[in-house]
């Protein structure tokens, strides 16, 4: 049977015509000119002129939050920690106790002071009596004056015993105080370093307590660059939520870091700055000292795929519109004055301000 004769099914006859509506309308728009398509469909993105701008010499270094009262509590005694009550997060008081270091050896030593206290007391009432009578008997010429003077001296003795026992009391009782670790200010648990049923020696952490405020941000300047750092102008912080704020003051260590060759500089925090920081979180700290021409672009006109960073530049006047990626380096965060580019790009150049929509297909300058 001849195909050319044979008619199509029905549902066959019309997934055919619906593959080629398809097609037709398919490729008329391949087919349409790429200018205009282009004209339709392309955005007209803002762009801004790359030229040079007095900026601050910068130094842009990496910092890290910390709580300017951090203490790690350690063990006085040596014992068993037989109560831990606290854990990572929890919210302590000024003097509440945190862990208790088995206690039964101070226990017994405070009840022995006691006991020694009392019978030192019990010696002294006898000794001070015997001391009167013997006083009004030589009085009276009873007794001589060597018996009252025995008399006397063993009262001071007694006097001076009870003192020693009460002494040895209250190192008792300060034996006894080095079993209960207790919080030195309100605040947070950072961590606990021991766990219920270790073993505590003296000089060994157990605890780590911190305030949420005050907070600073430490940096580690690097001592070649120690003097930009020195005779800054300005200094800044820039917070995790991308806010720049100006610390409350500044303070640098009078040593430098044999190893790392650092000089650690501590910046305290506005409290109002600080709000919803914690200790631990990365933040940038910008030192501006003087003043110089730099070649910055704005922040927005950055495109950051990976390792590579570029910008779109418009065609030149005389070219055809549209843009062009470029890579480019770049140096120093100035802040609203923009990015420094070192290099990839020249002076009067211009670049889109929305990267992204210059990449789409017919995009052109909107000015």
């Amino acid at each position: 049977m001849d195909r050319r004769t044979t008619p199509f099914p029905p549902l066959a006859r019309r997934r055919w015509l619906g593959a080629a509506a398809a097609t037709a309308l398919l490729g008329g728009a391949l087919l349409a000119p790429a200018w205009a398509q282009g004209e339709a469909a392309g955005p007209r993105v803002p762009v801004a002129e790359a030229a040079r701008r007095p900026v601050g010499q910068a130094l842009l270094l990496d910092a890290t939050i910390e709580a300017q009262q951090q203490a790690t509590l350690a063990a006085q005694a040596s014992g068993r920690i037989v109560q831990l009550h606290v854990k990572a997060g929890d919210r302590v008081r000024a003097g509440q106790v945190l862990a208790v270091i088995d206690d039964r050896e101070t226990t017994a030593g405070v009840q022995r002071a006691g006991g020694a206290v009392a019978q030192a007391e019990a010696e002294l009432r006898n000794a001070e009596a015997h001391a009167r009578r013997t006083r009004e008997l030589r009085a009276q010429g009873f007794v001589s004056q060597a018996a009252l003077d025995a008399a006397e001296a063993q009262a001071a003795a007694a006097r001076a015993a009870l003192q020693q026992a009460k002494a040895a009391q209250s190192q008792a009782a300060l034996a006894q105080g080095f079993t209960r670790l207790t919080a030195p200010f309100d605040g947070f648990v950072l961590a606990t370093h021991a766990e219920a049923g270790d073993l505590a020696a003296p000089g060994r952490p157990v605890l780590t307590v911190y305030a949420p405020q005050p907070l600073r941000a430490t940096v580690h300047v690097p001592a070649s660059q120690s003097a930009l750092a020195e005779r800054a102008q300005r200094v800044e912080v820039r917070l995790p939520d991308g806010r720049w704020v100006q610390p409350a003051g500044r303070s640098r260590l009078p040593a430098a870091d044999p190893v790392a060759q650092t000089v650690e500089w501590r910046l305290p925090l506005v409290a109002a700055d600080a709000q919803g920081v914690l200790p631990g979180q990365a933040v940038k700290v910008r030192f501006a000292a003087g003043s110089d021409e730099r070649l910055v672009v704005p922040a927005s006109a950055l495109l950051r795929r990976g390792e590579l960073t570029a910008v779109y530049v418009a065609a030149p006047a005389g070219a055809p519109a549209g843009f062009v990626l470029r890579a480019v380096r770049v140096g120093a965060d100035h802040g609203e004055a923009g990015i420094e580019i070192l290099s990839g790009l020249q002076p009067g150049e211009r670049v889109a301000l929305d990267p992204v929509r210059a990449g789409l297909r017919g995009a052109q300058p909107a000015q």
